[in-house]
């Protein structure tokens, strides 16, 4: 077939020429790339452009490596976009024409074509290649240097390719996607599943694939090429996690492959050894665990390799070491070897980015690089227990970072333990004062901020003139953020705010106020520093401290936004968004409190002249966004004086986005739908603040045409946005969402459905909450989706296990109030769900959403009693999670369902149900007059 396809196809000298052409303007640095990619894109259209691209790198040899190589980068990029829309022949025409170059001369050529055929494999799976596999068992069996290290390149790279692809995506694609953790499971999913794909039946083979391929590649562990060593360990390596049987059962030559390359001259190699030691603990750590000792002795030697790379990769071990739960004692006598490796790792390298960066003051201009993406969390409807994004991702990961985080984590497990080793070390360079050993106080201030929710309690006796841990820890942080150094001074920021916590506990003292006021004071004047490094270090433990104090910050509200506000007025764009943060922070740290006219002139005025600065497809909009959702929720009513302006900019926001989004032209703007999402978000902290005092705005605007959009939209953070914010204008002006009631409610009740849950949690979540507010407001109008609604809460509700905690609490919350509002249409269903029910309910604190859960179960029990008779054991566990029940009538109510069940089972049934239960729940119960 692959004859045929070659037979059938033949390049035109003519178009060869041309594409050659474009190509090799396409990678001059002096040509018109726009007008180049826009020919290039042109010629896509034509259905054998891609065979052209795949003929001149395999084939093109007049022609430079580079013209070749870019014409595989370009085949690469259209088979991901159009490889299932190419006719069959056209497909067979590129893979016979990509596998002879996995043997190609050039090794740019080999590694290129295997970056194709890993993309391919992607796309199609082996199944549908089995050529494939058969050419990579030739090469790997040719005894050719260059066929062999193209056939393990190619088996190496997938999930590299993989990572690469989805993270471009991602940016490119998702570049504000708040649901992190579920990526990132759909990325480890991905990788797992190619190397999987070698670990099936393939039609006309005798063994799988990855039985034949095993073996050979264990093999190249003793080949005398460091670059085939290199290959063979990093392609089994992408095995561990899945375990296939062949790689489990040859894993004492696994192992004994590793303790002989462990030593391999080829950094390269040590570094993928230590690789295979982190993921093996990770994720089998019962095959390390006869030869652990020595794996340890290894890793920590190799913790202080020359090579920063390779010491990097071994680093990363004590983290997974910790996180894996094997016993402490295994690492314990290690420790006074290893934190001292630990602390000299964590000085600056000389080749530091950041010490570059350092040098710039604010009198340097920022660089469009110097602004990190930004990730906009949408709003999220109850428990907080999503990941929270580190500002730190989108920085490099490296020794000095891995070696902070290994001490962090070995002080939370072994706490003061540590400290007889660790403190003489930190003393030590914390007393050279020669500026020369700069690097050295600053890596001691790091491990300070290290340990310091691990030691807290130990700490004292290890500083001079001891009189109290906290108070002796910032009089000795607060002068080194006068320092001469900046990044000193960055760090010293840093470690304060890793005190934040303590700081504030200790407030009561008098002492510890005036340590307080030290810190405030100091940051604060920190924040504005000449040096941006330092700045941003500032502001962001700044940020840090207000989340702790919260109300203790009143008193210095004014100091407070006063530099604040200088620093807003002299920040660049990128620290400015930072105070953005601080600002926003700060509102929802002192709520309330920020609205009185002093501390409003000094706030408000800046910002505004921003708000009217900023054009609409201004991307520094999305902080100043941001910031005001905060400020409305903290202002509430107060904020009505600013909220016409606002509310009428984020309508325009959303309808010029919507009409981008199908015609950018007509719009006048690119579509970013993050615009759409900060101005929905916006919009419920209007909601929130305001409270019925938006209804005007909402009566004279489109907005509930809007939002209905938004609620069906494909985009699943604009889902979130959205349904948070119908939740939001149900509580305080559902009059407004009644003339298409029925449409949101179907939108939000589609959330709801396993498929939709399973694709996007956060959406479901702040669907479910907004069906619960509709519910309560609309009351009978919901009857029409109460019982899909239930058949797709049930679910949820009975397999909790690994749901997001938020979404298995409003569940219960809805249930309960589509109870309370219909019980002759929830109750007949009672005995289905009311055991998961009330396990759920137990979760859920104190407060007015659970008074309505439970008014539902009232409700119920009162329309049908029998259907809780049998979960009766679970209802009374659901009671008793109340530590108070504020509300008299519900109280009442409970009283009379725990009465009423005593009443019923008066034959001994209900002193049955009470022995099964706790003597803190039966304490508990005894208010209730049972």
């Amino acid at each position: 077939m692959a004859t045929a396809a070659v037979a059938l196809w033949q390049p035109r000298e003519e178009g060869l020429r041309e594409i050659c052409g474009l190509l090799e303007q396409h990678i001059s640095p002096n040509s018109d790339q726009c007008g180049i990619w826009q020919q290039l894109q042109h010629y896509s259209q034509f259905p054998d452009f891609n065979n052209y691209l795949a003929f001149i790198l395999a084939h093109a040899e007049g022609k430079s490596v580079e013209i070749r190589q870019a014409a595989g980068l370009l085949l690469k990029n259209n088979l991901r976009a159009t490889f299932s829309s190419l006719s069959p022949s056209h497909q067979q025409y590129i893979k016979s024409e990509l596998l002879p170059c996995l043997g190609a001369t050039d090794r740019t050529i080999r590694f290129t074509a295997g970056t194709v055929i890993s993309v391919l494999v992607l796309l199609g799976r082996l199944i549908g290649w089995p050529e494939l596999l058969q050419a990579l068992v030739r090469c790997l069996d040719s005894n050719d240097l260059n066929h062999m290290e193209g056939a393990m390149d190619a088996i190496c790279k997938p999930s590299f390719v993989i990572l690469h692809l989805l993270f471009t995506s991602w940016f490119a694609v998702l570049p504000r996607t708040t649901c992190y953790g579920a990526y990132r499971a759909d990325i480890i999913q991905i990788c797992e599943d190619i190397p999987e794909e070698l670990d099936v039946d393939v039609p006309g083979l005798s063994e799988r694939p990855i039985n034949i391929l095993m073996p050979r590649l264990l093999q190249f562990f003793q080949s005398p090429h460091a670059v085939l060593r290199k290959l063979s360990l990093g392609s089994v390596n992408q095995f561990i996690v899945v375990m296939p049987t062949a790689l489990f059962m040859s894993m004492d030559q696994y192992l004994q492959g590793l303790f002989v390359l462990a030593h391999d001259s080829s950094a390269d190699v040590r570094k993928l050894v230590c690789a295979a030691f982190v993921q093996l603990i990770e994720v089998r750590p019962s095959f390390l665990e006869p030869h652990l000792r020595n794996v340890i002795e290894y890793i920590l030697q190799v913790s202080k390799d020359p090579d920063d790379e390779v010491a990097l990769e071994a680093c990363e071990f004590w983290s997974a070491y910790c996180d894996a739960n094997l016993p402490s004692d295994g690492l314990r006598e290690f420790l006074p070897r290893l934190i001292p490796v630990l602390l000299s790792n964590m000085a600056y390298a000389d080749d530091d980015e950041s010490l570059v960066d350092a040098e710039e003051d604010e009198s340097f201009p920022d660089r469009d690089q110097d602004l990190k993406p930004r990730f906009h969390s949408s709003r999220l409807h109850g428990s907080e227990d999503g990941e929270e994004v580190d500002d730190d991702t989108v920085n490099v990961w490296n020794l000095r970072k891995c070696s902070a985080a290994g001490l962090d984590i070995l002080s939370n497990v072994y706490g003061d333990e540590i400290l007889p080793t660790l403190m003489p070390l930190i003393q030590q360079k914390l007393s050279t004062t020669n500026d020369s050993a700069w690097k050295e106080r600053e890596a001691a201030v790091l491990a300070i901020g290290a340990i310091a929710e691990g030691c807290i309690n130990g700490l004292y006796p290890h500083l001079p003139e001891a009189v109290c841990i906290l108070l002796q820890i910032i009089a000795f942080l607060i002068p080194l953020l006068d320092d001469k150094f900046p990044l000193i001074r960055s760090i010293t920021c840093w470690t304060l705010s890793r005190f934040s916590k303590y700081i504030i506990q200790g407030i009561d003292d008098q002492n510890g106020s005036e340590q307080f006021d030290k810190v405030l004071i100091g940051l604060l004047r920190r924040i504005l520093d000449t040096n941006k490094r330092v700045q941003e270090a500032a502001c962001s433990a700044f940020a840090t401290l207000e989340e702790e104090a919260a109300e203790e910050l009143v008193p210095h509200l004014e100091v407070i936004l006063q530099h604040l506000l200088c620093a807003y007025s002299k920040y660049q764009r990128r620290n400015l968004r930072i105070v953005y943060d601080a600002i926003g922070t700060l509102a929802d740290a002192v709520g309330g409190e920020l609205n009185q006219p002093k501390y409003l002139d000094i706030l408000m005025p800046p910002l505004i002249s921003k708000w009217q600065q900023l054009s609409n497809s201004d991307k520094d909009l999305f902080p100043l966004l941001e910031c005001f959702t905060s400020i409305a929720q903290a202002l509430g009513p107060g904020f009505s004086q600013f909220a016409e302006p606002v509310f009428q900019r984020c309508i325009n926001l959303i309808q010029i986005q919507q009409l981008a989004k199908v015609d950018h032209v007509a719009a006048g703007v690119q579509y970013d739908r993050e615009f759409i999402i900060c101005s929905l978000d916006l919009l419920s902290g209007l909601a929130e603040g305001l409270g019925s005092g938006i209804e005007s705005l909402v009566a004279q605007s489109n907005l509930r045409e809007l939002l209905l959009q938004c609620c069906m939209d494909g985009g699943v953070d604009i889902r979130q946005s959205a349904f948070a914010l119908l939740g939001d204008l149900a509580r305080v002006c559902p009059v407004h969402l009644h003339p298409r009631l029925q449409e949101f409610l179907d939108a939000a009740a589609k959330q709801l459905h396993s498929s939709a849950v399973k694709e996007a949690v956060s959406v479901a979540n702040n669907a479910c909450w907004a069906i619960g507010e509709l519910t309560v407001k609309v009351r009978q109008e919901i009857s029409p989706i109460v019982l899909a609604v239930i058949s797709c809460l049930v679910p949820i509700l009975q397999n909790a296990e690994g749901l997001n905690k938020s979404l298995i609490e409003n569940s219960a919350i809805t249930l309960g109030r589509l109870g309370w509002v219909c019980p002759e249409l929830v109750a007949p269903h009672m005995e289905h769900f009311m055991q998961s029910w009330c396990t759920a309910l137990c979760m859920i604190r104190d407060d007015f959403e659970k008074e309505d859960a439970f008014r539902g179960l009232c409700a119920m029990v009162r329309a049908i009693p029998l259907g809780a008779v049998s979960s009766l054991a679970y209802l009374c566990k659901a009671i008793a999670s109340w530590h108070e029940i504020r509300s008299e009538d519900l109280n009442n109510e409970v009283c009379e369902v725990l009465n009423g069940y005593k009443q019923m089972l008066a034959n001994g049934g209900w002193e049955q149900c009470m022995a099964t239960l706790e003597p803190s729940v039966l304490h508990r119960l005894s208010r209730y007059q049972v």
